[in-house]
């Protein structure tokens, strides 16, 4: 395949990934009205323990599986490539279907100590059934993408991202369906409506699974006409092929639960600690803003910047193999320097308009009375998130990947120590530093290692970061300007249509001063190339 259809694949997979992603966003609004703070506390309950179990239950073979499968596709040993895949179905089918009855049984088990306390809304009971409701998903996910992983290590990017977006919709329509019908026509209770949002990943599972099926049997008379054409040799015994994957897969294992793991701790120990402080009364209301409602906010801009990032990931890793340090390294500051680009301005606007963002979006009463605060310490984590998702795949572009596993352990500990001590001194506000740190320290290190092993030049990493911090510090002031502006006609009283004007005007007059800035002083040429150029027209 060539490079230009290559990249226009990432670029389909990077853009199905941020739709998902808008969707995510925008599909909570509706059920932040139908189920409020306290259903979705009850939501992320069961869906973060579900993300461990998809992850724990695949063991990082569908990435690994794309990596296998292209390069036995490469070498033509596709009598190797197919054992694989067929072998590896059935062993994610039974992965899958083992997690299945390993979290639908353990279920009061976890529940007993994500809830702990009677003085919280949602009961050890309410929490074993969302639980139980969402682990049929896992029977359909684990081997859906191991076919996704097939389709990649083809090059074919366009089956993946489909499936991608048609799980996400088919999922949010289940939602949203289910949780009306509950609610407001059958006046049942928020315990159910959630528990049918949750099973709504099993749902959107089997939709996403049709899709992809369907795709391969289409083209799978061409696959078996590629497959005849190649080498006719023997497959390599099992054990050999799965050592090989299995070699692949270890980092992929803990890299991708980074996420989910740091808000799986605040699940075991928030609730505890804003308990024994005093504010068991609003400790749900809280965890549902840090784990599901503002951090689909946080979120969004780092799947963004991480997809541009990406791009440059297979240079890096070409250009390592044949020792051009020139342009590895270059192409690793031009990945450090989109991140900051693009998150950092993001963060710093999120941080600033952090109540007038959650109000807009869902409840008044929380976003000026507990979100907003919350929020504003959360917003400037998004660029710890990029940093290390971007850092850890650059390790293993340099064959360092490893390394990403411990530094997500560091990271991890540090969280795990400082929660407990961070809530008891700053309260919920505690909980979102110490994520904070967890990830700043974890990334810090990918970063570090990565000077270590390729000396990358620092110092015009540091200036141009610099330049950047100057730009958002300008574009900052101008967004606070401008929402004090604007708010002075509505008067002191925050209301729904102050926040929306508010977001409305200061976010679009902000961004555009700051990518004018960033324009004129040929940052953005640096940075994007060609991508730059096109936005000529709006910098006059």
């Amino acid at each position: 395949m060539s490079n230009s259809n290559l990249m226009r694949g990432t670029m389909m997979l990077t853009g199905a990934n941020y739709i998902s992603k808008v969707l995510g966003l925008l599909y909570v609004i509706p059920f932040n009205m139908l189920v409020g703070e306290i259903g979705g506390a009850l939501y992320i309950y069961a869906y973060n323990p579900f993300q461990l179990f998809v992850t724990l239950s695949s063991l990082g073979i569908p990435m690994a599986m794309a990596k296998f499968i292209a390069k036995y596709d490469t070498l033509e040993d596709h009598a190797t490539k197919e054992a694989m895949f067929k072998s590896g179905l059935t062993v994610m089918t039974l992965t899958g279907l083992t997690a299945f009855l390993i979290m639908f049984f353990s279920a009061e088990w976890l529940a007993n100590i994500i809830i702990s306390d009677d003085d919280l809304d949602n009961t050890v009971s309410d929490v074993t059934f969302v639980i139980q409701m969402v682990s049929f998903a896992l029977i359909i996910v684990t081997p859906m993408s191991l076919l996704r992983g097939y389709f990649q290590g083809h090059n074919s990017m366009g089956p993946s991202a489909i499936s991608i977006v048609v799980e996400q919709i088919v999922r949010i329509v289940f939602v949203l369906a289910a949780a009306f019908v509950v609610i407001k026509v059958m006046d049942g209770s928020v315990r159910l409506a959630v528990g049918l949002a949750a099973f709504a990943a099993f749902i959107g599972a089997i939709a996403s699974s049709m899709v992809l099926v369907a795709i391969y049997r289409k083209r799978k008379p061409m696959l078996e006409a590629q497959n005849n054409s190649g080498k006719t040799t023997e497959p390599l015994p099992k054990r050999d092929m799965y050592q090989e994957l299995l070699s692949y897969a270890g980092p992929f294992v803990l890299v991708g639960i980074a996420t989910p793991m740091y808000q799986i701790i605040d699940q075991f120990t928030f609730n505890r600690a804003m308990s024994s402080i005093g504010l068991a009364d609003v400790s749900e209301l809280y965890i549902s803003i840090i784990t599901l409602y503002g951090h689909k906010l946080v979120i969004i801009p780092v799947t963004l910047a991480i997809g541009l990032a990406m791009a440059v990931l297979p240079a890096i890793t070409k250009s390592f193999t044949e020792n051009k340090k020139e342009e590895y390294t270059a192409y690793i500051n031009q990945g450090f320097l989109i991140i900051i680009l693009l998150v950092l301005p993001a963060a710093v606007g999120l941080s600033l308009l952090s109540t007038e963002a959650y109000g807009a979006l869902y409840t008044m009463d929380t976003a000026v009375n507990y979100a907003g605060a919350v929020l504003a310490y959360y917003a400037p984590v998004a660029l710890f998130f990029a940093l290390f998702t971007v850092s850890a795949s650059m390790l293993q572009g340099i064959n360092r990947q490893n390394f990403a596993v411990i530094s997500l352990g560091i990271g991890l500990l540090t969280k795990l120590i400082l929660n407990y001590p961070l809530i008891y001194l700053f309260e919920a506000k505690g909980a979102v530093i110490a994520t904070g740190l967890g990830v700043m320290v974890a990334s810090g290190l990918n970063v570090y290692k990565i000077y270590r092993v390729t000396r990358f030049r620092f110092r015009p990493l540091y200036r141009k970061s610099l330049l950047i911090a100057i730009l958002v510090s300008i574009m900052a002031l101008i967004v606070l300007l401008v929402k004090w502006l604007v708010g002075l006609p509505f008067g002191e009283e925050p209301t729904k249509i102050k926040f929306i004007m508010q977001l409305m005007i200061a976010v679009p007059i902000g961004g555009y001063v700051y990518l004018w800035l960033a324009y004129k002083t040929s940052l953005l040429e640096r940075l994007l190339g060609n991508r730059a150029k096109r936005l000529s027209k709006l910098f006059p």
